[in-house]
Order: structure tokens, then sequence, then C-alpha cells
């Protein structure tokens, strides 16, 4: 595999988010009806659609690699505590963005093993980028790195860039979950840009060199995050569950009995 290449897995799995992706942006062309879950979160027919694209699409590609998704998530822990190896899905990642008809949306798809994220593809469809990326994985025999193609376009290689707190921080936030526990974390710190974004297009900024931390202090699932993540860290970054004492602890895991995320830190900052 070359170093200007995303593996043969990356490719599939960007291939089978790019295919979802499409399917949501005929849903939204066509329109449609909003529902809400007993979270009070929103569904539409985009979601499960998406989410149809992508089971047919891990079926037959990676078959027998079990798939925990948003909209197929009450799978017992007990089972769940079997996968060495699962696929962690966000069929639509940002439907509040979706349905407000802002871009910034995204199709996630993760593989984990032993408890980590591996590789991973989050594609946003209005923009027609697609990232890819994971550490280095013995089991698939490959190296770590970050990709990204717009259009259906060549890879190109990103990477993150090297903070400088001196000059200023550019600190990414979420769009529709602000949170006083970021502000909390952001006193003291040198802010030169603040950039609102949504979903888990978040992490993928950092990882292309645009931003330089992502503080995560609210509500997120492991769904929302896994692939994100995979990404960033394939990019030279991390991400870091949070101490009850507000210092970075270890790597954020997956696949946890409970699938509620710590808060976190993503950063361009390496492991």
């Amino acid at each position: 595999m070359s170093l200007n290449q995303p593996s043969s897995e990356l490719a599939l799995l960007a291939d089978i988010a790019e295919e979802a992706g499409a399917a949501i942006m005929d849903v939204r062309r066509t329109g449609y009806r909003v529902e809400y879950k007993d979270d009070a979160s929103p569904l539409t027919r985009a979601d499960t659609a998406s989410h149809e694209v992508i089971l047919r699409g891990l079926a037959r590609h990676f078959p027998g690699v079990p798939v925990l998704s948003e909209e197929g998530a009450d799978i017992p822990a007990e089972e769940r505590r079997r996968w060495r190896r699962l696929f962690i899905v966000d069929p639509l990642d940002g439907t509040k963005e979706f349905v407000k008809e802002l871009g910034e949306f995204c199709v996630c798809i993760a593989l984990a093993q032993d408890g980590f994220p591996v590789l991973g593809a989050v594609h946003v469809p209005v923009w027609g980028k697609t990232y890819v990326g994971g550490l280095a994985d013995e089991h698939l025999g490959i190296g770590p790195g970050a990709w990204l193609r717009e259009g259906g376009g060549a890879w190109a290689r990103i990477q993150v860039r090297q903070p400088d707190e001196a000059a200023g921080l550019t600190v990414l936030a979420s769009r529709s979950h602000p949170s006083p526990g970021t502000e909390a974390w952001l006193l003291g710190k040198n802010v030169r840009e603040r950039i609102s974004a949504g979903s888990a297009l978040k992490f993928c900024l950092v990882a292309e060199g645009k931003a330089d931390v992502y503080p995560r202090f609210n509500f997120t699932r492991e769904w929302d995050t896994a692939a994100g993540q995979a990404v960033l860290e394939g990019a030279g970054g991390s991400v870091l569950a949070l101490m009850p004492d507000g210092q970075p602890g270890t790597r954020l895991p997956v696949n946890k009995p409970d699938l509620l995320n710590p808060n976190f830190i993503a950063s361009a900052l390496p492991y």
C-alpha cells in the first residue's frame, strides 16, 4: 500500500459512506417528515435510508463482523462484550443540522477492535468530502494515516498541525450543543479563534489542520465519535477521556457496557 493512498479496507468504507450519503441527499431533494425518538432526538427517512445502505455494504464486503448503529443500538451489553471486532455506525450524524438545512451532517462508519476504533470514514454529503483514517492495525496489516478526497477525486494525505498556544488556539465547539463545561475549560487559555460546527466534522477539521482542539463536555454516544476519532488518530492527533477532576486521562474507548461517552478532549496533540 502506498502512503499516498488509504488501504483497501478504508477505501471500501469510504465508498459505502458515500453511497449512504447519496441516499441521504435523495431524501433531502424529495422531502421528508421529522419524527422524534424517546430521547427527543429527531429521526427522518434519511436516517433509515442511509442505515440500510450501510448494512448492505458492510454485509457484502465484511461478512460476519457485527454492527452497532444508532438506528439499531438495542443490543445487550453482554452480547456486545463478546465482540472483539465490530462496526460502529452513525448513518446520519447531525440530524439536527440536516433538519435545519445546514450542510454539516455526516455519515460515520468505524471499525473497532479490542475496545478502540481502528479505522474510520466520515463523509460530508453536502460538501462532497470524505475523510478516512486510522492507527496501525496488525490484523489488517496496515499502518497509520489519514486522507481526504473531494468530489470523488484523488486521495490527499492529511495531518494535524502543531498547536501554538503562544499564537493562540483555534477551538471547535458544537453548534447544536453549547456547554458551560467548555467555557470553564477554556478559561485561562489563549484562544485566537472559535469555530462552531456540527457533527463529527469537528474531528475532521482538527485532522486536516484547520483547528487545534475540540473539547466536549456534554452528551455524546460512541457512534457520534468512533469514526471521527479514528480519522483524527490516523492524522496524528488524539482523543482523551477526561477524568472527574477535568484532567486528560486515557484514550477514549468504545464498545463499553454503557455507550455514553465521558467528557473528552480531541486535539492535534499526539498520544
